[in-house]
């Protein structure tokens, strides 16, 4: 290959528009990374995995130049976007589609109010990838075998409704604009959607949550008019004294590449201010030094680590889920390896809509049944919220429980009635 035509693929798979036409939607068109020698056998794998995930395939050539496909099935990279049949499990019984009922707590379409003064804005249902662990799997992306998504309403008349209800609801000071994925939004509809919420007095936080820098960090670099968008919202919001931030999500320190540093520095020099949530998962972090190494690297971007995430109650993932236990574990590793502001809160996002806990705040948590129970004072005061174990973390007896209907009953009235015992210990 001459080094002009060398020079020229490498100048379009930096361009974000070339990412996004050429990202794999078939397995067809991942037989063609795999290789003219792939394995009948892991194509037909993957179809197996792709007919019961929940969420479908889309995955860009960025993120497929990172995978070790000479180690495909435990590459970190493709176990968060490519499922093969092999490794799956059976869900753990009290999973539920919208595990943390965010449909149940939307006042309009669009907008989730769980906590009191902070909403949660979903401004689409598309992603530049699509993540097998996607608590949205309800909703986002296009449908599936096994999942046929609930259709949002036209953007405008959405947005239209939503403002009113911001409004007239001055108690929101907080706003996590998300979806989907805001890297999906054109430059004219984030600029409108950030401006529209800089109009309302009483928001003094905005923060817009994406995987875009982890996913496809030349969007940052190559799409001026999108980034441009990003820093008037953020010097508009800095001028009348309201905090914008930028989220994004990294979960492997191989996720941190020249792209994604040319993306964060620009983003810096810019002026914005960045965090990063994590998601704990089975085989991609889960390793203390693993996590150190991610933390690090953050860190050395200014890109604040903030959040790390045990796995929502998804299905098809019950094998990427990490205990209590462990979730604890890592972070007592983390802790004290950098600055305090810079080590992440590990948490459970309790199924059942009791927002975030901090993941050893539990009030009951006995590792023989997998059951953690946790209270959520200022969102639902009266009630407990239980999150389970992952099933192969448990002894075969335990698994034969969750099983049967009634042990299982049994197993999650014990749970609820020990951490009351305790509660009432402490009143």
């Amino acid at each position: 290959m001459s080094r002009i035509a060398h020079e020229t693929m490498r100048h379009e798979f930096a361009d974000a528009a070339w990412q996004d036409h050429h990202a794999v939607t078939r397995v067809d068109q991942l037989r063609e990374w795999m290789g003219a020698d792939a394995d009948g056998n892991l194509i037909r794998d993957v179809e197996r995995g792709l007919a019961r995930a929940p969420m479908a395939l889309r995955i860009t050539p960025y993120l497929l130049n990172l995978i070790d496909w000479s180690n495909f099935l435990e590459d970190p990279i493709r176990k968060q976007f490519i499922p093969v049949g092999s490794e799956l499990l059976p869900s753990h019984p009290l999973l539920k589609m919208d595990s943390l009922h965010e449909r149940k707590s939307s006042p309009v379409d669009g907008l989730v109010h769980r906590y009191k003064d902070k909403v949660l804005l979903l401004a689409t249902d598309r992603c530049p990838v699509y993540c097998r662990f996607c608590t949205r799997s309800y909703s986002v992306g296009l449908d599936t075998q096994s999942v046929l998504k609930k259709k949002v309403s036209p953007f405008q008349s959405r947005w239209d409704t939503i403002l009113a209800y911001l409004r007239v609801t001055p108690v929101i000071a907080d706003v996590v604009v998300s979806g989907g994925d805001c890297f999906r939004l054109k430059p004219s509809r984030l600029l409108a959607i950030g401006m529209g919420l800089l109009s309302i007095p009483s928001i003094r936080r905005i923060r817009f949550a994406t995987k875009g820098l982890a996913v496809l960090p030349m969007k940052i670099t190559s799409d001026h008019k999108w980034t441009d968008a990003l820093v008037n919202i953020s010097d508009a919001g800095r001028d009348q004294g309201v905090e914008i931030s930028f989220h994004t999500h990294f979960n492997h320190p191989r996720e941190i590449t020249d792209y994604t540093i040319a993306a964060a520095e620009l983003l810096f020099k810019r002026g914005i201010r960045m965090r990063n949530q994590s998601v704990l998962m089975a085989g991609v972090n889960d390793d203390p030094e693993v996590m150190k190494q991610l933390v690090k690297k953050l860190s050395d971007l200014h890109i604040q680590p903030y959040y790390v995430y045990t796995c929502d109650l998804v299905d098809g993932i019950e094998h990427m889920r990490c205990s209590v236990r462990l979730a604890c574990q890592i972070e007592k590793a983390v802790r004290g390896i950098t600055a305090g502001y810079n080590t992440p809160l590990f948490v459970v996002d309790t199924p059942g809509g009791g927002g975030k806990r901090d993941v050893h705040s539990f009030e009951h948590y006995n590792t023989q049944t997998g059951l953690a129970v946790y209270r959520a004072l200022s969102v639902r005061p009266d009630q407990l919220f239980t999150y389970p174990d992952p099933l192969q973390s448990l002894s075969p007896d335990a698994q034969a429980a969750w099983v049967d209907p009634w042990r299982a009953k049994g197993m999650l009235r014990e749970a609820v009635r020990a951490a009351r015992v305790k509660l009432m210990g402490l009143e």
